[in-house]
């Protein structure tokens, strides 16, 4: 036998030494949890994803290379620190023989009754895993029985206890959960995972700054590219397609120089009303809205996530791609009511991004006639996700309500920070190396400006006058706009805006001379 072949035969060895030595999966959850790490640690130590943890705990996947010997070690180390408590003596085995070593406290057995069924009573938590079960150990303490400790979180049924004649029967198994509800369980507990790591970040910065909010807060802000570039990493970890950071580019996507910016037309709004004066005072009551997170909510858009294929005509516009599209728009005829391209002077052919071409589209269409479609020359796209940053959107969400609830606006700050920096440097940015995605960036843009939009036709559409729109989230309106908006700070409700120019985001106005 050749050095190749022993050298074969050893790996295999060795292989199967790493699987005898791993832990069965529940032994893998007891050591994280009694150690008291989260997930996300282990699996930044070992170099995989938390899902990847995840799933090592539950049996799902087994662990494999690279990760596998890393994971043994941490698992073996922690069993040296935390041994597994050791199994219940029976009653002839309670004394231990003289001289021999006496064992920590065991475990209860479980109580089971004549008919060879597990004691119910009432619920309390089981003493090993502290989730509410009716079963009973010997003492009368609340015990799974066998292996059935459950996951922190796991939901137990209601024991009937109510006394029956007719013997006693075996509980129904539960309900095994389909694929759909494992997968949003695991997304769920994935979310509050990472939302931690960002409260976390928090606490390590404030700690770092003895207390000094502000400097916390610069800290914060100045690490929140790379901190943002993490978490959507992580929330990465259970997607089930790749997509490309480095696309070839077409030509209307590249800077022609540094000062110069790209072809794309983002529909920027810059509205005022012309029944409408701004500078006349008069006695129209106007009231100035503030979009909350507008940014935030734009991350769920349709994204293209692979190279982008050019086409002519409408080749290229499909309900499953995305991307930009050179086209001729139609006049808009109704200047009481914002124009969805912006506020765009020069005639002709526009690069717009397929955000834009969407809300174009839907206007063209029986639901409200509002304009002819586009004609569209040409276009460049790929296959498209609307969910592409959906779970980046939803963890940002989840903390930013937590900051509000709890008024921490360190937190608030930092969150903002991370998703407006995320947005504005993945294009060809010298702050953000690890992707090229001007066409997201545009994308995202242009979703926000058709989200205001929308704000603003249902604005009118309730009766209000639509007085300004500008940026991506102010919004001028007459009326009690209460009545069609929540109000609030949440990313589905509206707020009155303030500046530093005006004390308060209301003031009267008069009719424009005609």
């Amino acid at each position: 036998m050749g050095d190749e072949q022993l050298d074969s035969v050893e790996a295999l060895l060795e292989e199967a030494r790493l699987a005898a030595r791993m832990p069965e999966p529940a032994e893998r959850l007891r050591l994280r949890q009694t150690a008291g790490l989260s997930r996300a640690q282990v699996a930044a130590a070992v170099g995989v994803g938390r899902q990847t943890v995840a799933n090592w705990e539950d049996g799902t996947t087994d662990p494999q290379p690279p990760g596998r010997f890393k994971y043994l070690r941490l698992l073996e180390g922690l069993a040296q620190i935390h041994p597994a408590p050791a199994p219940a003596q029976g009653p002839a085995e309670t004394a231990a023989p003289s001289g021999a070593p006496v064992a920590g406290p065991a475990v209860p057995e479980t109580a089971w009754s004549p008919n060879g069924l597990a004691v119910q009573g009432e619920l309390a938590p089981c003493l090993r895993c502290g989730v509410t079960t009716p079963y009973k150990a010997m003492d009368g303490r609340s015990l799974h029985p066998g292996a059935m400790c459950q996951p922190p979180g796991t939901a137990v049924p209601q024991a009937d206890t109510t006394p029956s004649p007719a013997p006693a029967t075996a509980p129904s198994p539960a309900p095994v959960p389909s694929r759909p509800q494992r997968r949003a369980k695991s997304a769920a507990r994935a979310q509050a995972e990472t939302t931690g790591l960002i409260g976390q970040v928090v606490h390590e910065e404030l700690e770092r700054a003895e207390g000094d909010a502000a400097a916390a807060l610069k800290a914060l802000v100045k690490r929140a590219i790379p901190d943002v570039m993490r978490l959507f990493a992580e929330t990465r970890a259970t997607a089930r397609y790749t997509y490309t950071a480095y696309p070839a580019l077409p030509d209307i996507l590249k800077k022609p120089s540094k000062k110069e910016p790209d072809q794309i037309w983002e529909a920027r709004p810059n509205f005022h009303n012309p029944d409408f004066s701004l500078k006349s005072p008069g006695g129209v009551a106007v009231t100035a809205l503030d979009v909350n997170a507008a940014y935030l909510s734009a991350l769920k858009t349709w994204l293209p996530i692979g190279k982008l294929e050019h086409s002519t005509g409408m080749d290229g516009v499909d309900p499953k791609r995305s991307g930009v599209h050179l086209i001729t728009p139609s006049p808009w005829h109704h200047p009481h009511l914002p124009d969805p391209l912006g506020d765009r002077d020069q005639p002709g052919p526009v690069w717009v991004t397929n955000a834009t071409l969407r809300l174009l589209l839907r206007l063209a269409g029986p639901k409200h006639g509002l304009l002819e479609a586009p004609v569209v020359h040409e276009s460049w796209t790929s296959g498209a996700t609307e969910n592409f940053l959906d779970a980046l959107r939803k963890t940002l969400t989840a903390a930013r309500e937590t900051a509000i609830a709890e008024d921490d606006t360190i937190t608030l700050e930092y969150i903002k920070a991370m998703y407006s920096k995320f947005i504005s440097t993945m294009g060809e940015s010298i702050h953000n190396r690890e992707m090229v995605r001007p066409d997201w960036m545009h994308i995202i843009h242009s979703q926000a400006y058709a989200n205001l939009w929308g704000k603003a036709y249902k604005a009118h559409q309730a009766g209000l006058d639509v007085i300004a729109m500008m940026g991506t989230d102010e919004l001028h309106v007459t009326g009690d706009w209460r009545q069609v908006f929540p109000e609030g700070r949440g990313v589905a409700q509206m707020k009155i805006k303030h500046s530093d120019a005006k004390a308060s985001g209301e003031y009267t106005i008069g009719m424009a001379a005609r």
